[in-house]
């Protein structure tokens, strides 16, 4: 590392490299954090808004606990990379969300110092406080703290942690990340009310009023801005998050500069010795020291590689456009056919494509902040009085909030639509933010009808029949990144309920594939030529409920059938296909394609689809393979 360009940050690896640093080397060692993320992330991607923001809050707690021994614990991980930068891994940065590189979020594979891997949010001051729990019951001296973003307090597990810990008078530290802004503005309306409490220009006006007149007063006039500054105090007190957290049983420090070096570290040292638990309340700017993520927080979230002086991610070239577009006008098209249509999200806007549906119909648009639990439930009471929710979530955030979908949802054959983008693998974000799971989960549920699109057209007309299928709930899953740029016609059409269509005709294997491997199958197709094969490729279309007739009809005409899912095969759509097969004493020879049984590492989905052999060429090869070996039944790909 160039000691020029960092001079303070080329002398740390470790957090204890910095510990006896003095304010102004502290202060320096930031500057060159926050510099070096700039020059790096610029050049690879990744996140990036949250991190700037955090800088200082994390010089300080690293100078002031004694990590790894004392535990940090953060939410998300969107907010750490100075974190990884100061534990060891700054030579590695460049790596970050690549194949066989460091993880964009929380690892404690990667890092003694991730002494709780995260990547889904609301989940920090759970673990520090079963973390505190055990270093009570183990006698240990630790000290445990839980960094967690505002954002994040919009989620009820933060609430549930705080009133356990409250209850058993725990030794935890919470540091609130207030920046105001989760990935998109914030919902949280504690803070809002506070913010706006303390910027109304009438409040202020009638402060410097006060403060003016007393100030010419002499010794009374000290006196009574004393007695002042304690009724403001306690004013706040009431008015502010305080109260709340207060009332859970923590001792409430702030609101405090959250890029103040001095004042964090003098907090912390402060708070460090105090028994039970304590809430620090740090006000950040997302994006701080870098005027394009200041400006643009939410863009600049994460991005992709960015011309560092402008912050403009840099041109690809033309492209179809990603499906989550597609989606976004899609039901921004609708609703303005049907206005009893209610879209909402858990803070994605953007990530979900219902900013689209946001601008163009605002009355038809809910955020709820980052509660997928509430989300669901809130859109089972939307469907008991006639609207129709769509709730938008990414798979893996939708596990969240199985038992709802289950309990509040399908129990009662409520008509809510449940979009899940990033289905499949979605690369960089790795493990924590595959959707692998989603058919697995949804396929258990009774009522539930499950569909995934081939193509940009047929996800127009699934939703367009998700949205007028009046029986009970319906899931879409559709995969992260660009769709196919097929032509799409006006208007829509409603596709029979379970019913597939045969893409193309073969005679030596059967395909039954369902939303984007039906593309690759394809593709496989034209490579299996060369050998000559020619498969039957059927789109599926309904993972739930399967078409049964379908499957008859390739059972009767083919010894061998190949399902292909970009899921998990535990569960998933093959494991429906044959469940089936074995009620109705079918003997074919079967071959499983899909994700594996095991959590999949980050890297590029075209990396990870090569690697697992779920691409075009590997699909070609297995089912190649397939064909041409003896008997056997279910064989897995592992």
């Amino acid at each position: 590392m160039d000691s020029q360009l960092y001079p303070m940050l080329s002398k740390v690896n470790v957090p204890a490299d910095f510990r006896e640093f003095s304010t102004s080397e502290l202060k320096q060692l930031c500057t060159d954090v926050r510099q070096y993320m700039i020059d790096v992330i610029s050049e690879v991607g990744g996140h990036f808004g949250g991190g700037l923001g955090t800088v200082e809050t994390t010089v300080a707690l690293h100078k002031v606990f004694n990590t790894p021994e004392d535990c940090i614990v953060w939410d998300t991980g969107h907010q750490a990379y100075p974190h990884k930068i100061l534990t060891g891994r700054k030579d590695r940065l460049h790596t970050i969300r690549q194949l066989n590189g460091i993880s964009g979020f929380l690892k404690r594979a990667e890092s003694e110092y991730d002494t709780f891997g995260a990547g889904h949010a609301s989940t920090s001051i759970s673990a520090a406080l079963g973390m505190a729990m055990a270093n009570k019951y183990t006698g240990k001296n630790k000290r445990v703290v839980a960094i967690i973003g505002d954002g994040a307090m919009t989620g009820g597990m933060a609430y549930e942690a705080m009133n356990n810990a409250g209850h058993y008078k725990a030794d935890l530290t919470v540091v609130l990340n207030d920046n105001n802004m989760s990935i998109a503005p914030n919902v949280w309306q504690l803070s809002n009310y506070f913010t706006n409490l303390i910027t109304n220009p009438e409040y202020n006006k009638v402060k410097g009023y006060v403060w003016d007149l007393t100030g010419k007063m002499d010794s009374f006039g000290d006196r009574l801005r004393k007695i002042a500054g304690r009724v403001e105090g306690g004013i706040k007190s009431i008015i502010t998050p305080g109260m709340l957290f207060e009332a859970l049983g923590f001792r409430y420090f702030g609101p405090i500069n959250g890029h103040n070096l001095h004042q964090l570290i003098k907090i912390f040292e402060l708070t460090k010795e105090l028994n039970g638990p304590i809430l620090i309340h740090t006000i950040t700017q997302k994006g701080k020291g870098y005027a394009p993520a200041e400006a643009h927080t939410q863009r600049l979230h994460a991005s992709t590689p960015f011309d560092k002086l402008t912050g403009k991610a840099y041109k690809a070239g033309p492209t179809p456009p990603a499906y989550t577009k597609i989606f976004g006008e899609t039901l921004a098209e609708i609703i303005e056919i049907n206005p009893s249509i209610s879209a909402i999200t858990a803070a994605m806007p953007d990530g979900t494509g219902l900013n689209i549906v946001q601008d163009r119909c605002p009355n038809n648009y809910i955020d709820v902040g980052i509660a997928e639990e509430h989300a669901i439930t809130f859109a089972a009471g939307m469907a008991t009085e006639g609207v129709i929710p769509v709730v938008a979530i990414y798979s893996t955030f939708l596990q969240r909030a199985i038992d709802h979908i289950v309990h509040d949802v399908a129990l009662q054959k409520l008509h809510v639509v449940f979009v899940l983008d990033r289905a499949g693998l979605v690369g960089a974000d790795g493990p924590t933010h595959h959707g692998a799971l989603d058919l697995t989960y949804l396929r258990m549920i009774p009522s539930m009808v499950i569909m995934a699109p081939k193509d940009e057209a047929e996800l127009r007309d699934m939703l367009y029949t998700a949205i007028e299928y009046k029986k009970g709930p319906v899931a879409i899953r559709y995969p992260r990144g660009n769709a196919l740029g097929v032509e799409i016609l006006p208007g829509f059409r409603i596709l029979e309920i379970g019913k597939s269509e045969t893409v193309k005709k073969g005679n030596d294997v059967a395909l039954l594939a369902v939303g984007n491997m039906v593309d690759y199958s394809l593709k496989a197709a034209e490579l299996l030529k060369a050998d000559g094969i020619e498969p039957e490729i059927v789109n599926m279309r309904f993972v739930k409920p399967l078409d049964t007739k379908a499957i008859d009809d390739v059972v009767n005409r083919f010894t061998k059938i190949v399902t292909l899912e970009e899921s998990s095969l535990v569960g998933g759509f093959g494991s429906g296909v044959l469940e089936y097969m074995a009620e109705k004493g079918y003997k074919n020879d079967v071959l499983r394609i899909g994700l594996p049984d095991h959590f999949i590492d980050h890297g590029t989905q075209e990396e990870l689809h090569r690697i697992l052999e779920i691409d075009p060429q590997g699909i070609a090869k297995n089912v190649k393979n397939f064909v041409e070996s003896g008997t056997h039944i279910d064989k897995v790909l592992v």
